[in-house]
This record gives C-alpha cells, sequence and structure tokens, in this order.
C-alpha cells in the first residue's frame, strides 16, 4: 500500500504522486486517505494520486491555478488525468478550467455533497448544517477553531455559528474514537450533533467510472 503522509502534511504540503502509473488523479489532501483506500480495495494500481494542499479549502481562489499548475506539470506522463475537487468555493472557475483543458472533474460543490451523494444532499437543502468529514474532525483544530481566531477569541463563537443549528459528521469509516470526537466539536461550537455514515458516496462511483474508461 502507498505510503500515505500525516495529516498536517496532507494539510500545509500535499501529496506527490508515485508517476508509476496510467491515470492521474489530482485531489484535495482532505481525500487523499479515502481515494487510497478505495484504489488497494479495488486493485487500482494503474491509478497514481497527487493531492494539493488541504489547507486550500480556506483559500478557495487559488484552487484553480493551483489545479492548472499540476495538470500542466503531469499531462506529458499520463495517459488520463482527472480532478478529484468539487467546485470548492471557486465559482465555477475550477469547472471553466477543467473544460479549457480536457479534464473530467467530479460533479458536486464540494466534499460534502458528493461524499453523501449529490442528489441525497440537494434533496436536503439544508441551510443550517455544519458539516465535517472523518478528515476535517481530525483536523478540525487546523480548519476551524484556528482559523476562526477561536483559540484566541472563543467569546466569538456564538456570533460565527449564531446561523447554524447542527453539526454533521459524514462518517466515511466506522471508528468510535472519530465519532466522539465529532461530538466534542459539536459541544465545543454550541451545536446538536448529527452522525451520518456516507461511506465514500459519488466518490466511490465516479472512480469506478474513471478506472474503467478506455
Amino acid at each position: 500500500m502507498t505510503s500515505l503522509p500525516d495529516d498536517s502534511t496532507l494539510t500545509q504540503d500535499g501529496m506527490d504522486a508515485r508517476k508509476n502509473g496510467r491515470v492521474l488523479i489530482i485531489a484535495c489532501g482532505a481525500l487523499a486517505r479515502e481515494i487510497l483506500a478505495l484504489r488497494e480495495a479495488n486493485g487500482w494500481q494503474h491509478i497514481d494520486l497527487t493531492c494539493l494542499p488541504a489547507i486550500l479549502h480556506n483559500h478557495p481562489e487559488k484552487i484553480v491555478d493551483a489545479v492548472r499548475r499540476v495538470v500542466e506539470a503531469n499531462r506529458a506522463a499520463y495517459r488520463t488525468i482527472h480532478v478529484a475537487y468539487g467546485d470548492c468555493g471557486t465559482g465555477g472557475g475550477l469547472q471553466a478550467a477543467c473544460d479549457a483543458m480536457g479534464i473530467e472533474m467530479i460533479a458536486g460543490p464540494h466534499c460534502y455533497s458528493f461524499f453523501e451523494g449529490n442528489d441525497a444532499f440537494a434533496a436536503r437543502d439544508e441551510f443550517t448544517a455544519f458539516y465535517l468529514t472523518d478528515f476535517l474532525v481530525r483536523q478540525f483544530e487546523a480548519f476551524v477553531w484556528k482559523p476562526l481566531g477561536l483559540d484566541r477569541h472563543p467569546e466569538l463563537r456564538d456570533m460565527y455559528f449564531a446561523h447554524y443549528d447542527k453539526l454533521v459528521y459524514q462518517a466515511q469509516t466506522d471508528d468510535p474514537d472519530l465519532t466522539e470526537t465529532a461530538m466534542e466539536c459539536a459541544q465545543r461550537l454550541g451545536l446538536a450533533f448529527e452522525r451520518r455514515f456516507t461511506g465514500y458516496g459519488d466518490l466511490d462511483r465516479q472512480m469506478q467510472d474513471w478506472t474503467t474508461a478506455p
């Protein structure tokens, strides 16, 4: 199995491809564990994965150019390149860039949507839910608590989260420790807690399509 960088490395630095496959997946570092788990479970050894730093989640204006650079740097080395990012706050810019480069990307506004399944997520029409995935539960401090300054000014919590009523933990794995940590995150944010086991959702189905395409 491919060695996986720790979560802090995936957050700040991302992950380089092995460059010995035929198909390259460019993904957010927050999806590295899930994509590699799917690859190993299905024997997709012709798939390489490279990940941009997951912290770009907090800087969506940087995602499009970062993806473009990775595509251009790797295009000659692979038969096919795909992008495992949702729109992720780029305002349609990432889809437009992928279309211009002839690169297919996964459908959905963000990973919360395609983990649950885009159709199911849209049908819920939830505006007052704050979402965490397995990765974001593990990296709650780096993605939520510290960027919002709550480590220095916890009194700001109620202002930031005034329009949320619950934290939804979208679980990719059955991990009691992660569930307990997610419950603690909800308590820290003053929100009700809901756990939904999503597995890999549309990410699994999209990977199946990409790996079986001619």
